[in-house]
């Protein structure tokens, strides 16, 4: 009878192994990708299985989110601009390339003349913020990937019970994992105060659904429609008070005009994704002020889009540098087309530099990501490690001109399974702040030279190579 039973699981389980299998081949996906789940359910008898049920599913294939444009259900209080419309201002071809290739793959509407605020770090972000909520008349719409719940994140707490029952309409989206140390007296008190309050995709185990896997880690703050914040900075005290890792060094966006209007648009898209109700009423979206000559897109990627949408966009711009490309980035594991991307351009001789934390608060990613590092090297790439705590900005500047910021990571999981946002800048003075936040910021690093990575000992590369396996699904 044992042996029977023995027999039954062992083909129970070899039925869901090969039936998995199938379904994962049938979804045509990239083959490193493909071959990591398989390398997972097989080598991890049982456990692989369910990781791959929770948390490896294609939904972007299987079509399960669904997202509504909210802009084109309201009438705007401006015309639409399409990018053949901008030549004043996107004068070079391969500039304009990446316009359309923003309007054609997210609907990523054109914004001009808007007035854009580089905020570095968490003291000078935080109180933009909250001094932009203090002045808040008529609604504030807060949206984050983690609300710690420490002293900044109850300041925030308080002031928004404050502006609530002062009258104005306030709106707080928290992803439910990023967010999980949030306790209930925390959300209760909001509540009560009439804060409305959701989580992104509570936690529910079922396996054949899972959406665990899928995290909003969008940041963005719009107050009244006319003041937008993006960037990569979570409300936690770490920003100012450092920890473990040291302070923690951002990059965070204040922009006011019409660029405020894709803020508010991709907001509401998500509060009608967890909350089912429509908003488009016209007072969200207020007559823009014009302010300096200058183009912004805010574009937003996730399992509800066709493409992998701010991925495309950073690779087409790094391929269509002129001169240099400085990157930020807290994690670096690149899929091959944006590895591709660096390694070509680079090799066209154009000047690439990317800043990376000495250490991250993940092992199995920073092992990953020096996996990398020998070929962008052998290419040309110059590698920087942050020393004066962890660098957790995102933000790539080129050419003098395009700046990009926003919540994505150059990794797997920002490009293809998280829900992320970012803004898209044709703008000189911008750029050139932001490059020379950069130069900054070189002052405290110290250079991975090719012998450095070819010299690292044997055990480390062990620990790196395994960790790559894993690059697709980490």
């Amino acid at each position: 009878m044992n042996k029977l039973l023995l027999i039954l699981l062992i083909a129970l389980y070899l039925y869901m192994i090969i039936s998995s299998i199938s379904v994962l081949l049938l979804e045509n996906r990239n083959p490193t990708r493909s071959l990591s789940w398989i390398l997972v359910m097989v080598l991890l008898p049982g456990i692989g299985i369910f990781l791959y049920l929770m948390i490896g599913q294609n939904y972007r294939k299987q079509k399960v989110f669904s997202k509504i444009s909210v802009k084109h259900l309201t009438k705007l209080p401006y015309k639409e601009i399409k990018p053949e419309a901008c030549s004043a201002i996107i004068s070079e071809t391969h500039h304009l390339n990446l316009v359309k290739l923003l309007y054609n793959n997210n609907d990523a509407t054109l914004h001009l003349c808007n007035k854009i605020d580089v905020l570095s770090d968490g003291e000078s972000t935080f109180t933009s913020m909250f001094d932009t909520i203090e002045k808040a008349e008529e609604h504030i719409h807060i949206q984050f990937f983690i609300f710690e719940n420490d002293r900044i994140s109850n300041y925030l707490r308080e002031l928004l019970i404050k502006k609530a029952k002062s009258g104005v309409r306030v709106r707080m989206i928290y992803d439910y994992l990023g967010s999980f140390d949030l306790s209930k007296s925390y959300l209760k008190s909001l509540k009560e105060a009439g804060v409305y309050v959701v989580p992104f995709l509570p936690l529910r185990l079922r396996l054949r659904r899972s959406k665990i896997n899928f995290r909003n880690h969008r940041k963005i703050l719009i107050v009244d429609g006319k003041y937008g914040f993006i960037g990569g900075l979570n409300f936690a005290d770490r920003y100012i008070f450092g920890n473990k890792y040291g302070k923690w060094r951002d990059t965070f966006l204040c922009i006011e005009g019409a660029a405020v209007h894709g803020l508010q648009s991709l907001f509401l898209s998500d509060w009608h994704f967890v909350e089912r109700k429509l908003i488009t009423d016209i007072k969200y979206y207020p007559k823009p002020s014009k302010f300096e000559d200058n183009l912004v897109q805010i574009v937003s990627s996730g399992p509800d889009t066709n493409w992998e949408n701010i991925m495309q966009g950073i690779a087409l711009a790094i391929m269509s540098a002129h001169r240099y490309v400085y990157i930020h980035t807290p994690y670096f594991a690149p899929n091959e087309i944006m590895l591709n991307a660096i390694v070509i351009a680079s090799l066209s001789g154009i000047e690439i530099k990317l800043m990376v934390p000495t250490r991250s608060d993940s092992r199995l990613s920073d092992a990953c990501s020096f996996s990398y590092f020998g070929e962008i090297l052998e290419a040309g790439v110059q590698v920087f490690q942050y020393t004066a705590g962890f660098l957790h900005s995102k933000a790539i500047v080129i050419d003098d001109f395009i700046s990009i910021v926003g919540s994505a990571n150059l990794d797997e999981r920002s490009f293809n399974q998280n829900f992320e946002a970012n803004a898209f800048i044709y703008d000189t003075k911008t750029a050139l702040e932001l490059k020379q936040l950069f130069k900054a910021d070189m002052e405290n690093c110290k250079e991975i030279t090719l012998s450095d990575w070819k010299n690292r000992k044997k055990s480390q590369m062990l620990k790196e190579s395994f960790a790559r396996l894993f690059s697709p699904i980490i």
